[in-house]
């Protein structure tokens, strides 16, 4: 039980929280909720040491272990898969004091330290290393790859599996969905909800908050408020709540003003002062009611495009390779000015690749790719905030995009987008991830695209900013080609489907739920192909040989090692006269726990050559 005691937290001048009373309980899973800049991140901080309290109290558990995804990832030598196992810091103490032990053999406490790896399933920690890596998309051979090979997306990726490896009490997750794709989104779902421990997420992802949370913690105005349920539930009571209070600020406003009216009218009579002067104590008793303040900030429309040719883009049996890998064959797509589609797929598949080709980044290997005149597109990367002038500020950026246009209407024209006059002043490298998406959609949305081609527009931005993108997308009058993680953005934007899988480009015709079916059974069903020889290994008959003897050897290994273990569970065996037996028998656990490691080495090698 984590408590919070009148805590108030500053970060410089500025009041983030403001005498917050909270318990957080054993197995919670709370969703933390506020727009960018309320404290979310700093109350994380808190919890984790890192920032200490300005007024209050926080009282924590003792011996309580904390999880959580750290912010940079060193451009480490070592594999993917051995950088997610640091995560299980008790895996590498026990394993360091094994070493220890063993030099110093000293059975005793070989023992104790092998019924305690026992006890954490350390025998299968490379395996469940593993399916975290596969569950966030990395494949077998990229999970033995450097982690210095890998951009800065996929080390968040790491770091979030590494992250999910620990072994803690309570998990602290700061906005995980951001860098993963639909199919990453829903694996991590899965994976939360079998979590055992008590469970703090940021994000601003309905969907995903609905799925996983049972309380929202919402920071608004200094103020954290609990309300029971999820997302959905904690709209529900939050707008009743302000209907009540809107409700309630009227009717005091009303019963104030009747008060006033009658002050004013008698407190120079006489005969009536008396009266007068308790009304005036009345309204000075008065608890004053709110009015109820507007949340969002955030309020844009995409104008009118000024030509809508039909079709806007097309594509006749294009393909696209990267070298001699082929990712996708035979595109047949032709873009009308009333298109609002969604790309669905496995992660790899080829979705980013596919809105590139549209947008001219890249160019088919085969095929057509045809435009019509007059077509203007609003392109949205996944890393498009990288495209923006770090040097230079909102306006000068604007400015470039329309030089003949008056600065005040490009100074409100920003304000929409949440960029108060004195921010667009400022230089955008003191801006946070979420404020540079803002501004690299904000350009977008001047040039009047009659096609948007939007490639995860919504990571780093807030649920209110993402309620706008929604409203503001509804209202758009161009074509739209949509890749996104946020369900709830591709149910309320899009009325088509299409799929991005095994080289091809469909049209999908259920719902997002029955794409989370169909995405289970294409990993079922490509684990079990990935399982089965290939034609190829089947042709190399002295590899398969090698790869059976190996997993026959792997299999008598494993049983000896079971008997050992069955053995040293015996109470009985750790009595003194039973010394010389409990050595042996550790001694020879040891060696075949090293000649098993040897054989799986081997045996992963082995079919790295059948690849």
């Amino acid at each position: 039980m984590i408590t919070l005691k009148n805590v108030s937290l500053r970060r410089g001048t500025r009041v983030l929280l403001k005498e917050v009373n909270w318990t957080i309980y054993h197995k919670q899973r709370i969703g933390l909720i506020g727009e960018n800049g309320s404290g979310k991140t700093s109350l994380f901080s808190l919890l984790l040491g890192e920032l200490e309290t300005d007024t209050g109290e926080l009282e924590l558990p003792r011996r309580l272990k904390f999880a959580h995804v750290a912010q940079e990832t060193p451009a480490y030598e070592k594999s993917a898969l051995d950088f997610v196992l640091e995560g299980d810091s008790e895996l590498q103490s026990l394993q360091d004091a094994l070493r220890i032990a063993e030099d110093k053999d000293d059975g005793h406490q070989i023992a104790h330290l092998h019924a305690r790896l026992g006890e954490i399933d350390a025998y299968t920690a490379p395996s469940r290393a593993a399916q975290l890596l596969n569950g966030l998309g990395f494949s077998q051979k990229e999970q033995e790859q450097r982690v210095s090979e890998f951009s800065g997306g996929w080390r968040v990726r790491l770091n979030l599996a590494k992250a999910l490896m620990a072994r803690g009490d309570i998990l602290l997750l700061d906005e995980p969905t951001n860098h993963l794709d639909l199919d990453a989104v829903i694996w991590l779902e899965k994976w939360l909800l079998d979590y055992p421990g008590t469970l703090l997420l940021i994000s601003h992802d309905r969907d995903f908050l609905d799925r996983v949370v049972d309380h929202i913690a919402h920071i608004s105005h200094q103020i954290l408020k609990l309300y029971t349920g999820n997302y959905s539930s904690f709209e529900k009571q939050r707008v009743d709540a302000m209907l009540l209070q809107q409700a309630a600020f009227e009717k005091q406003q009303k019963h104030i003003a009747h008060l006033q009216k009658f002050i004013d009218r008698f407190r120079a009579k006489a005969s009536k002062a008396r009266q007068a002067q308790s009304r005036v104590k009345a309204l000075e008793r008065l608890e004053i009611v709110s009015a109820v303040q507007q949340e969002s900030v955030f309020q844009f429309h995409f104008k009118k495009p000024e030509k809508c040719p039909n079709p806007l883009l097309r594509l006749e049996d294009a393909s696209i390779a990267y070298g001699d890998k082929l990712v996708l064959d035979h595109l047949n797509l032709s873009i009308a000015p009333s298109d609002r589609i969604a790309l669905l797929g496995p992660n790899g598949a080829g979705k980013s690749s596919l809105i590139k080709l549209l947008a001219g980044d890249i160019t088919a290997r085969t095929g057509i790719r045809e435009i019509s005149s007059g077509l203007q597109i609003g392109y949205f990367a996944q890393h498009q905030v990288d495209h923006l002038n770090l040097s230079e500020t909102p306006l000068d950026h604007l400015k470039k995009l329309a030089p003949n246009s008056r600065e005040q209407e490009l100074r409100t024209y920003l304000g929409s987008f949440g960029f108060p006059e004195k921010r667009v002043h400022e230089n955008v490298e003191i801006f946070s991830g979420g404020e540079k998406s803002r501004l690299a959609l904000a350009l977008i949305v001047w040039q009047k695209p009659n096609l948007l081609l939007l490639d995860e527009p919504t990571n780093h931005l807030d649920l209110e900013m993402r309620q706008a993108l929604s409203l503001a997308l509804q209202e758009y009058q161009g074509a739209m080609i949509l890749v996104s993680h946020d369900r709830f953005l591709v149910r309320s934007t899009v009325d088509q489907l299409m799929l991005v899988a095994n080289q091809k480009l469909n049209r999908y015709d259920g719902d997002l739920n029955d794409y989370e079916r169909w995405l289970f059974d294409f990993r079922k069903q490509e684990n079990i192909l990935s399982s089965k020889p290939s034609k190829k290994s089947q042709a190399s008959s002295p590899l398969m040989e090698e790869i059976k003897k190996l997993e026959k050897e792997m299999e008598k290994l494993e049983k000896e090692l079971d008997v050992i273990q069955q053995k040293l569970n015996d109470t009985q065996l750790y009595c003194k006269q039973n010394k010389t037996e409990l050595q042996e028998l550790l001694k020879n656990q040891s060696i075949i726990t090293a000649m098993l490691q040897e054989k799986e080495a081997a045996w992963l090698k082995a079919h790295d050559r059948d690849d």
